[in-house]
């Protein structure tokens, strides 16, 4: 399946990030807002990956309308801008990233190590901001045209921060990919003894208006929720999109490409519900993949189908 303006047209207007490359942190394109108020330090972050125009148009929504923090500090960051410089809409998938994906160089191992990249040098500028984070959240999108999701992590308080929000409709318990660790998996928010927390929400496909709105919707009612505004702010900011009951998928299988000839049997675009387990899914080289029970969910299967990328992750109701 094609993934070019023709079939996904481009409905963003990607915004103009030059008022915010000073900042104040020491860090381009990363500013902090202080209260002065005892409160939590809440981070926002956007442009992990420089296609994904949804975050970058919501937190250019949150600085135009001054919003600041009634208490706390509320960092706002956009994360790989040299990216987002070559995003072209005719080209629209290639400024992803430019030497490699920004959101699989956060293990300490890359950061301490010798790897020089865009991306790791990017990493390490960002890295010391989010040492005290107490909650971030980072705004994605997807290839597909696929119903919006909120990534919790495998933690209980990454799922307690998503249930609390209670917007998107699917919460998706995963431990993140073989290719290397998120952002939103990086130290403190991935030990299990301190009560930072991360998510990642995933606002539908790239450049479509509607994951502007869903992005939206989730900025404002995650920085209701961790206390940084207040719920009226809320009501005047976001779209006041529809809150349906969440739902729970745990993923139990992450699909790693193996071979140089991984296959899909049929075109899926994501939450598709495979009804019997054994299902034919794709072919690995010599390995057949199959569903592992009945009522199998299908969780953002990519394009991206190079060794060591995820290629599906397989995932069951809770």
């Amino acid at each position: 399946m094609s993934n070019d303006p023709a079939q996904y047209p481009i409905e963003l207007i990607p915004p103009d990030l030059s008022p915010y490359k000073a900042g104040n942190t020491g860090v381009d394109y990363f500013t902090t807002f202080d209260s002065g108020v005892d409160g939590p330090h809440v981070m926002v972050t956007a442009l992990t990956h420089g296609n994904e125009l949804c975050g970058a148009v919501a937190l250019d929504h949150l600085l135009r309308n001054d919003v600041r923090p009634k208490v706390g500090r509320l960092t706002v960051g956009f994360c790989n801008v040299a990216a987002y410089e070559t995003f072209d809409p005719h080209y629209p998938t290639v400024s992803r990233f430019v030497e490699e994906d920004f959101n699989r160089v956060w293990d300490e191992e890359v950061l301490d190590g010798p790897r020089d990249t865009v991306e790791t040098r990017r990493a390490r500028i960002v890295r010391p901001l989010l040492e005290d984070v107490d909650y971030l959240l980072d705004i994605h999108s997807m290839q597909h045209a696929t119903t919006p999701l909120m990534l919790s992590g495998i933690l209980p308080k990454g799922r307690e921060l998503a249930e609390a929000i209670a917007y998107p409709e699917y919460v998706i318990v995963d431990a993140g990919h073989a290719a290397g660790r998120r952002m939103r998996d990086y130290g403190r928010f991935s030990d299990p003894g301190c009560d930072a927390a991360a998510l990642l929400v995933e606002c539908g496909q790239h450049w479509a208006r509607s994951s502007g709105d869903v992005a939206l919707e989730t900025l404002y009612r995650f920085l209701e929720i961790t206390g940084t505004i207040s719920a009226e702010l809320t009501q005047d900011l976001a779209p006041g999109l529809p809150i349906p009951p969440q739902k729970t998928i745990e993923i139990t299988n992450l699909i790693t490409v193996r071979s140089d000839s991984f296959q899909f049997f049929r075109s899926y675009v994501g939450m598709e519900v495979i009804e019997k387990a054994g299902t034919s899914l794709a072919r690995d080289g010599d390995l057949e993949i199959r569903t592992p029970y009945d009522r199998c969910v299908l969780i953002m299967p990519s394009r991206r189908l190079g060794r060591g990328q995820t290629a599906v992750r397989l995932g069951r109701f809770l």
